[in-house]
């Protein structure tokens, strides 16, 4: 299969925190060699030959020989035990006595933890389930209980491109007089989590430059999804916002009071979605909204999501964008404090600071060099991974993750209630099958399948992971493989006491934007969907204001579903090199390609100058 039907192409780019352009395709020069199906056989009859031969061997074999062999098969003993005991732990991590930390709080959509555990068979005696990929994970298990002393590999925590570092941040550069905002107001209720609001902030911010209007300060529209009360105050500094935007476009708290009593619907002002095309240029706002505005003298965009087109834009109002994303939008103190406390954790309170820590918590960066570095403190490294493993993003990829019937079902009913277009489009269209969209590398990782890439990559079992997000997808049990072979796994929630993380409890936007910060000042970033608006983001700050030394992990989907396919036949060094050799073809260094967000992909002419 090498692309998707029309009609679900069209349902998956106006699903949700997805970046709708994501390449994931490969040209066919660069896919794996299939592995060499002679090499087996050859070995075998080299065995059989050996085995017959021994048989004219009638003499007896001296003591220092026997004794030699029997050595031998003492090693074979023990190899093969300690693979089995490392697979039993990977299968019984899910006891609450082997857990070290705090982890992820169980999906609501998932079973409570004893049962979970019964499900497994890891209660009254009952022969534990299958792990997925248990061979694979066996294999991992053993590698990385062997290379506790190996160093890990050269590049795997630096940018390997030293063209990278050429990119200099200089999207504050102005070159125009500020806007009057003459036009009338323009109102704004973004929808989505903080991350689709944070790209409808900064496009709408360049239509009311377009549209030479005034900017009311954007809202936040409630998600039944989401259930986050939070308005753009309760996250964003809104004086700097403000202030910052003053030499680009007029921003204001609220209407004037002779507009505050008009229906906005009645009079045609109130506009959503589905009266705007997607990726709209600047000439349909101009000919089609600025006169309702000149009318009218304020529109309300109720939504407003992927709608401004990426190009063809001004340059200068594609800088605008870029300002406004990298320096116009900045955390409140709350959530720049506990950043930065969690920044420092991370770093196990190691005084140093990173590329972007002042860009992330601001003056809160001072907090991290308290007391004096010894000479030889080791410097602590992390690594951040985003697992984009919720159950909408599982319940929207259509795809199969090992559950059988009982998660087929429990998928199709969470469809039901969050994705009834979805499931519309289901009864009328033929849609690729979870194997085709697995091999078309359109399902995200699953924990099993992150944590092999992760050890095929190198890094060890001491690693410090932070894990962003909540609520993943099968609650602990999913996440047994992965906390088993990297202990030394946090979240946020298990590296705040419970005072200091309960001003955000019941704020998701509030919670994620601790996420952004810690994901965005890792050593490595390392997602496990590329599409995911989240990565996207923390990915672009950490290319704008990184000077080329913050390394990301983008793993190409297509190519990893094709090794995952031989995971009953591979042996784990081809496994390591050709994973190895999937990710590192993503560490391309290249401008931003025509079509493609700003945000995501800062590298151009208007975000960025090329030294």
């Amino acid at each position: 299969m090498t692309s998707r039907s029309n009609s679900f192409s069209n349902y998956s780019e106006s699903s949700y925190d997805y970046d709708d352009k994501e390449q994931s395709t490969v040209p066919t020069s660069d896919r794996d060699e299939p592995l060499n199906p002679g090499h087996r056989n050859n070995s075998f009859n080299g065995l059989l030959g050996f085995t017959f031969g021994s048989k004219k061997m009638r003499k007896k074999k001296p003591f220092c020989q026997e004794k030699a062999i029997v050595g031998l098969a003492l090693f074979v003993i023990a190899f093969v035990g300690m693979n089995w005991w490392m697979l039993s732990r990977i299968q019984n991590s899910g006891r609450a006595s082997q857990v070290e930390f705090r982890f992820l709080e169980d999906n609501s959509s998932t079973l409570s933890i004893r049962e979970e555990l019964l499900r497994l068979g890891l209660g009254k005696g009952r022969k534990p389930q299958k792990t997925i990929y248990a061979r694979l994970l066996a294999k991992a298990a053993h590698s990385l209980a062997e290379g506790q002393k190996k160093s890990e590999p050269k590049d795997l925590w630096a940018e390997p491109y030293f063209v990278a570092s050429s990119w200099k941040p200089c999207a504050e550069q102005r070159q125009w007089l500020p806007s009057e905002g003459k036009n009338g107001y323009i109102i704004v209720t973004a929808n989505g989590g903080i991350n689709q609001q944070r790209v409808a902030v900064c496009n709408i911010v360049a239509v009311a430059r377009l549209l030479d209007a005034t900017l009311v300060l954007p809202r936040f529209l409630y998600s039944s999804v989401w259930k986050d009360v939070s308005q753009f105050g309760d996250i964003y500094q809104e004086e700097h916002f403000i202030d910052y935007l003053k030499p680009d476009i007029r921003v204001v708290r609220e209407l004037p009071q002779e507009l505050q009593s008009l229906d906005l619907e009645a009079i045609g002002s109130l506009l959503t979605d589905a009266d705007i095309v997607k990726e709209a240029k600047p000439g349909f706002y101009k000919k089609y909204i600025l006169p309702i505005l000149r009318k009218n003298r304020v529109v309300h965009f109720l939504g407003f999501g992927n709608r401004l087109a990426s190009d063809p834009l001004p340059p200068q109002v594609q800088r605008l964008r870029c300002r406004c994303n990298f320096h116009a939008l900045k955390f409140v103190p709350k959530i720049e404090e506990t950043g930065a406390l969690l920044i420092r954790r991370m770093r196990q309170n190691v005084t140093r600071l990173g590329p972007l820590d002042r860009h992330l918590v601001g003056p809160f960066s001072k907090s991290m060099l308290k007391g004096e570095r010894n000479r030889g403190e080791k410097v602590a490294r992390y690594l951040a991974l985003h697992l984009r493993f919720e159950i909408d993003m599982v319940a929207h990829s259509l795809c199969e993750y090992g559950g059988g019937e009982e998660e087929r079902n429990e998928l199709e009913a969470y469809r039901e209630i969050h994705f009834p277009a979805l499931v519309e489009l289901k009864k009328t269209t033929k849609l690729p099958s979870p194997a085709a969209l697995k091999a078309e590398g359109l399902c995200p990782l699953m924990p099993e399948e992150t944590v092999l890439m992760l050890a095929a990559l190198g890094f060890n079992r001491q690693t410090r992971i932070y894990l962003a997000g909540a609520h993943i997808y099968g609650g602990k049990s999913r996440l047994a493989s992965l906390t088993t072979l990297y202990p030394n796994l946090v979240t946020k929630e298990s590296l705040l006491s419970s005072s200091e993380i309960e001003p955000f409890m019941n704020f998701s936007s509030q919670l994620a934007a601790l996420d952004f910060i810690v994901c965005t000042a890792a050593d490595v970033f390392a997602m496990t969907d590329s599409g995911s608006q989240f990565s996207s983001l923390v990915s672009g700050f950490r290319v704008y204001f990184g000077g080329g030394k913050m390394a990301t992990i983008r793993p190409n989907k297509r190519r990893l579903a094709d090794i995952f396919v031989k995971n009953n036949t591979i042996d784990w060094r081809t496994f390591e090199q050709r994973v190895r050799k999937a990710v590192r073809q993503t560490k391309r260094v290249f401008s931003r390609p025509v079509g493609r967000s700003v945000y995501r992909y800062p590298r151009c002419k208007e975000c960025m100058c090329n030294t």
